[in-house]
């Protein structure tokens, strides 16, 4: 997420369209990476990890593999349990540092959706659903924007009847193959 606002709708006077101003290039970005956990018969539960990156040189834009195993690690310890993850194939997902990294984790296994499927993965609907929430917003320093990323992310830890959707909107069951 970067200071410019996604676009939403919105109304105005006939003839006057509304405009959402944004004062020149932000310095600087955030990065999240979400893990909505599934057990059949217990509520999910989110986990999620927030990176900001000031933009100075030499400084990756994104989260890397130490940030997604450093997610994956708190799930394991927060839920103490070995987890089964479903992951996209994002670049960073299917690295070999990151191949590395998982097969040191006797406790984690991944599989991965296929190649470009985000209707299968209930992650997506939870962006979508956080992004419509914050569709127009001109937050000036960046700081701003990540107080209230953290608070909507917060906030959505604890409607579980929200994160269940999100595994009902994919269409996908948390039941085993015979």
């Amino acid at each position: 997420m970067t200071g410019r606002p996604p676009k939403g709708r919105t109304w105005g006077r006939r003839g006057i369209t509304p405009t959402v101003r944004v004062p020149g290039r932000s310095r600087g970005r955030l990065s999240v990476a979400g893990l909505l956990c599934f057990k059949p018969g217990l509520p999910a539960r989110l986990c999620y990890r927030l990176r900001r990156h000031t933009g100075r040189k030499d400084e990756r834009r994104s989260l890397g593999e130490s940030d997604y195993i450093h997610l994956l690690d708190g799930a394991h310890h927060l839920l103490k349990a070995p987890l089964i993850v479903v992951w996209d194939r994002l670049n960073t997902h299917i690295s070999k540092t990151m191949q590395m990294l998982v097969a040191q984790r006797e406790w984690l296994t991944v599989v991965l959706l296929p190649g470009y499927a985000p209707e299968l993965n209930p992650v997506e609907g939870m962006w979508a659903h956080i992004k419509r929430s914050l569709a127009n917003l001109a937050a000036r320093p960046l700081s701003n924007l990540e107080t209230l990323l953290r608070r909507r992310l917060k906030a959505l830890q604890y409607r579980r009847a929200l994160l269940d959707g999100f595994l009902a909107g994919t269409g996908l069951t948390l039941d085993r193959p015979d």
